[in-house]
């Protein structure tokens, strides 16, 4: 079992006029020794997303934040462009001397209430600057994927890069607002910047999930632990029975998973800032301990917090 630790990172310590509400998807980059890297993205005074990092210590089952939030440390792409009205960063993966960013591009739309693409940025200085890869998305909707790609998280393992993100299947509406379904499909790449969309769904719908969203995919030796949210698409922004709540599915292969929400282990607290939703986790190992990064009610409006195990 998880045990929670509480809110680590509280937006009201920190806001400004480019920081002024949440701190979502959050995860850990180790910097080396008991140094990490947390990424996030936290909501301008014109609720744009935009992306941030603050340092931490992890040692013994806890974490320590370390001065400030620096950012933005990616300036909203150009007008018309997928990500000119917000991006947030979902995963860091080491290419070589270089570090790649996966991120989320965000366009408003009409019908619908958004429009949402990969994008990848570069650091050549173990990630203190950032730069775009390119103008346009390397994951958008497409002939076989007609709404958006969203939330992914790479990792490159056995000489092949493997990314699990977010697919969109429908949008429907319900008391009169539009309402995205989503599930959790794999791509692969040789080289982590052109990716080919293999159409495989590796969590998939069922009576608990009507939207899965954010992955986070660890290999161990016992195989592959994917971790994610799930969430059903009615009432899921007031009801806590409806709303956001972390599951984790197991591989031997990162083929094939099998959903086991009884061994998640994390579940909403009684009250307090994670008890509406839980959403957005990365879990990593340092020092034989694992750690869970989270966000909690609001889609991460007052921060995030962590558990340890």
């Amino acid at each position: 079992m998880w045990q929670k630790k509480g809110l680590l990172f509280n937006v009201d310590d920190f806001s400004n006029e480019v920081l002024v509400s949440h701190a979502s998807i959050p995860f850990a980059h180790h910097l080396g020794a008991d140094t990490f890297r947390i990424y996030f993205s936290s909501r301008n005074e014109n609720g744009k997303s935009l992306p941030f990092y603050i340092d931490a210590t992890v040692t013994n089952g806890s974490i320590t934040l370390s001065g400030k939030p620096v950012g933005p440390i990616l300036d909203l792409g150009k007008l018309g462009t997928f990500d000119d009205s917000g991006i947030m960063p979902s995963c860091v993966t080491s290419n070589g001397g270089k570090l790649f960013m996966y991120y989320i591009g965000w366009n408003p739309q009409v019908t619908v209430s958004y429009r949402l693409a990969i994008g990848l940025a570069v650091s050549e200085d173990n990630g203190l600057s950032w730069k775009r890869y390119s103008e346009g998305p390397i994951c958008d909707r497409s002939l076989e994927e007609p709404y958006f790609n969203t939330a992914p998280y790479v990792i490159f393992d056995n000489g092949l890069w493997k990314m699990w993100y977010i697919s969109c299947t429908q949008w429907q509406t319900i008391n009169d607002y539009p309402e995205p379904s989503y599930h959790i499909k794999y791509a692969e790449s040789e080289d982590g910047i052109y990716w080919k969309k293999t159409g495989a769904v590796a969590v998939d719908y069922d009576e608990k999930a009507s939207a899965i969203g954010r992955p986070c995919v660890i290999k161990n030796e016992n195989g592959y632990q994917l971790y994610f949210s799930y969430r059903d698409t009615n009432q899921y922004r007031v009801s806590a029975a409806h709303g956001y709540k972390i599951g984790l599915a197991v591989s031997t292969d990162a083929m094939q998973w099998e959903k086991k929400y009884e061994a998640t282990g994390i579940e909403l607290s009684n009250s307090g800032w994670d008890s509406q939703m839980m959403e957005y986790c990365h879990v990593f190992e340092h020092d034989g301990i694992s750690y869970m990064l989270y966000n909690g009610n609001d889609f991460g409006k007052q921060g995030f917090g962590y558990a340890v195990k």
